[in-house]
């Protein structure tokens, strides 16, 4: 089972449900991943979205990366890749799989430069952070490609066009 505690702070949009909106993003992604049976596992995988400012964002950034500036989102794994196959087979009990934390500032930003609602960026960026915690990343080629693959089928599932496409200019 996977739950998903959200935390929106004020300068989120307090008519969006910020909390449905990290529920479903979450699970698409993990139902998209190599390890869709973490949805069914008998174990209560938790994770944990905060929708921050900036500030916040650009203080865990200095602290765990050593970038003193905003990012649009952030994860903290709190298990090695290796050892997540084994939360699928747990008998029970519950499992913090780590925290994802978006920038507010920056995702709208984002959003206004792709044109698409906040909703919808911070939807992909969601996606993108559960894929982190299930080990995914993007600093190689080879990686970066699967990362993406899947980012875009758990996307496309919930309704969102590919935001890797690049449309060509005609003249």
């Amino acid at each position: 089972m996977i739950l998903v505690e959200s935390d929106a702070g004020e300068e989120w949009d307090s008519r969006t449900d910020w909390p449905a909106l990290a529920l479903r993003s979450v699970e698409t992604a993990i139902r998209h991943s190599d390890r869709p049976q973490l949805i069914d596992s008998a174990l209560s995988i938790e994770i944990s979205v905060k929708f921050a400012t900036d500030e916040e964002v650009r203080v865990l950034n200095a602290a765990y990366r050593g970038k003193d500036k905003p990012t649009n989102v952030l994860s903290f794994p709190m298990f090695e890749a290796e050892l997540l196959d084994s939360l699928a087979t747990a008998d029970g009990g519950e499992v913090l799989l780590g925290d994802i934390v978006l920038a507010h500032g920056v995702c709208v930003s984002e959003a206004a430069d792709k044109e698409v609602a906040v909703e919808t960026h911070a939807a992909h960026l969601i996606v993108h952070g559960t894929l982190h915690l299930l080990g995914y990343d993007h600093l190689e080629d080879g990686e970066a490609e699967a990362m993406e693959t899947t980012e875009k089928a758990a996307l496309s599932a919930i309704g969102i066009a590919d935001p890797y496409s690049v449309e060509e200019v005609q003249s």
